[in-house]
């Protein structure tokens, strides 16, 4: 039983570095591709950045702001929501207050009719989007000024279809925000960076996602996503099975973590781990040998019931070292965190708590999005399981 544990830790100890040197070459790589081409503000076409709105969330109107002082020549914004007692629109009225020189709308999309009701707001606010040019972004995102510029630059080659953002998080506040911020500047972009070295883009990243309105039309149209809980992923798939590339841009978002507890901190991260268990079957299987501490812990025990302490403090030390190191080289090097280096010592916690989110993410098929319940089925579909709607 000992020899086991000893086995298995090692096995997992060795895998985790594996990932760990892949993080930091693919880290490499992708800040030396550089900045994208500059171009005039004339050259710049333009563009319709589509809001999706549910509810108050923490720092929403810094994050809404952040969309209306962009450095970009002709965009507009428009803001979609279920119904007019939203209370996000009332931070949207007064931001629209406060910057009368920027176009934005205010799309009422009403109950969805499809199981993905982020998907279904959008397609409202598509059928009065002016411009091809469309950035999708998520209510929790806050952005620098020059971010319609750098996703849009890479969308101006028409071999390309889609353009995503590595995001750095940014803690609500409390203990458990800046834990799950931890996992959005280092667990997150290391998987990333992996897969765009290995095999290249072929999804998108959720909270910012650039296209244009004829990649929409050569996948299908925005409908085919309703049906998904990752529609961000299956909307790069669609693009590169299309023939389009999917770009990941250099400039670097954040994202609030939004949950200040522990319980809806869990509730969050296990949903989107059973999304990506539906979605991406084999990367989400591999995973579980990306994680170091677990092994650590494993070879720790093994000490203990082996008498020999030594041995289980050097293997616990090993994957604890590890896991600060990926905090720095990718939290700080990569995404530019500045939280990711000063909290290093942190994240070999989070990396623990990851190891038994995707654990659970094995246990039922279901998840609880926007007080709907779902259940998932092959291929990331999403099937409502209570107050069943039928599509329209």
């Amino acid at each position: 039983m000992i020899h086991l544990l000893y086995f298995a830790s090692l096995i997992g100890l060795v895998s985790s570095t594996v990932f760990l040197a892949l993080t930091v070459v693919g880290g490499w790589l992708y800040r030396r591709a550089g900045k994208s081409e500059a171009f005039a503000m004339s050259q710049f076409p333009p563009v319709t950045v589509l809001k999706p709105l549910h509810g108050m969330e923490p720092l929403l109107e810094k994050n809404l702001e952040s969309f209306f002082r962009q450095d970009y020549p002709d965009f507009e914004i428009i803001f979609g929501a279920r119904n007019e007692s939203d209370p996000a629109l009332r931070v949207v009225k007064s931001l629209q207050g406060k910057h009368p020189h920027i176009r934005t709308r205010i799309v009422l999309s009403g109950e969805p009719t499809w199981p993905n009701a982020k998907v279904f707001a959008l397609e409202k606010m598509l059928e009065v989007a002016s411009a091809p040019y469309l950035v999708i972004t998520d209510s929790d995102v806050c952005v620098a000024a020059d971010c319609l510029k750098a996703v849009v630059t890479p969308l101006l080659d028409p071999g390309v279809g889609v353009v995503t953002c590595l995001y750095r998080g940014i803690s609500a506040g409390g203990f458990w925000s800046r834990v799950e911020a931890l996992g959005m500047s280092i667990e997150m972009p290391s998987g990333v960076l992996v897969a765009r070295m290995l095999e290249d883009m072929r999804f998108a990243l959720g909270p910012t996602m650039a296209t244009r309105k004829d990649v929409l039309d050569a996948i299908g149209g925005i409908a085919v996503l309703g049906d998904y809980c990752a529609d961000d992923y299956i909307l790069g798939h669609a693009a590169h099975a299309a023939g389009k590339k999917v770009v990941l841009s250099q400039h670097i978002i954040g994202h609030v973590a939004m949950n200040t507890s522990l319980r809806p901190s869990i509730a969050h991260q296990v949903r989107w781990m059973r999304s990506t268990r539906f979605s991406r079957r084999a990367g989400h299987v591999g995973t579980g040998l990306t994680y170091a501490m677990p092994f650590g812990l494993l070879g720790a025990v093994a000490g203990v019931l082996d008498g020999t302490w030594q041995i289980g403090v050097a293997l616990m030390g090993w994957a604890y070292i590890n896991r600060v190191i990926q905090a720095v080289a990718v939290g700080w090097g990569v995404i530019g965190d500045g939280q990711s280096l000063r909290y290093c010592w942190l994240y070999p916690i989070r990396d623990l708590m990851g190891f038994f989110v995707w654990c659970a993410s094995f246990v039922g098929n279901e998840i609880v999005w926007r007080n709907e319940r779902y259940r998932l089925v092959a291929g990331g579909k999403m099937l409502i399981q209570r107050g069943a709607r039928e599509r329209g």
